[in-house]
């Protein structure tokens, strides 16, 4: 199960950063207005619906489309990073575009003075200044996902398989589904079990950020 949270977050990681930074370079730089007024309230939109309906959307869309495309039965590792992914978009994209936006104006000026184009001045300049925030929108990002529950309780299959036969196309169980599925008739050792459960995804959840903040913190002082 440790590994299914690993798998799962880290295939979350693939899918939503890159997607969500360049969108928030998009809303910051490149966006028209017209556009902005309707993609920005989208975004926000995103951060306000429950997980229930998430986990809802994969069964009835991600998991379908899995199935057809690859092999297995459509619940898996893979369906859950994508759901995963997208629940974590508004995070990343509000908080990386505030940062992007914030960077003082004669940092572009300068560029621009010394012949840069629009692309160079916001990938090599703007983007590298604001690394700071961008990296506090994927900590908190990565956090979401780590702890989401109910989204991947209905995508993932909830099956503890052998580490040996774990594989992106397999069914998972994640340690937060493993409490959720069974606290509700636990006792005795069972239920000391999935206590003992939450203790190691709560060290997991203070390992992940902490190496994350060392991450930001190294890069500041770059």
């Amino acid at each position: 199960m440790i590994v299914g949270s690993v798998y799962v977050t880290a295939g979350a990681i693939v899918i939503g950063v890159p997607i969500g930074l360049m969108c928030a370079i998009f809303l910051a730089e490149f966006c028209p207005d017209n556009v902005y007024k309707v993609v920005k309230p989208a975004v926000n939109l995103l951060a306000g619906i429950p997980s229930i309906i998430y986990g809802f959307f994969g069964m009835e869309a991600i998991v379908p489309l899995v199935r057809e495309n690859f092999r297995g039965n459509g619940y898996s590792i893979l369906s859950s990073a994508i759901i995963l992914g997208i629940m974590i978009l508004p995070t990343i994209i509000s908080i990386s575009e505030s940062s992007i936006r914030a960077v003082p104006e004669n940092y572009a000026e300068g560029s621009y003075g010394l012949g840069a184009t629009k692309e160079e001045t916001v990938f090599k300049v703007i983007v590298p200044a604001a690394k700071s925030g961008v990296l506090t929108s994927i900590i908190l990002g990565i956090g979401r996902a780590v702890g989401e529950t109910m989204a991947v309780v209905m995508v993932a299959g909830n099956s503890v398989m052998p580490l040996d036969q774990i594989g992106i196309l397999k069914p998972i169980r994640t340690l937060t589904t493993n409490i959720v599925t069974e606290m509700s008739y636990a006792s005795g050792l069972h239920e000391s079990a999935l206590i003992s459960t939450g203790v190691v995804l709560f060290v997991f959840i203070i390992m992940l950020n902490t190496s994350l903040s060392l991450i930001k913190s190294k890069a500041q002082r770059n």
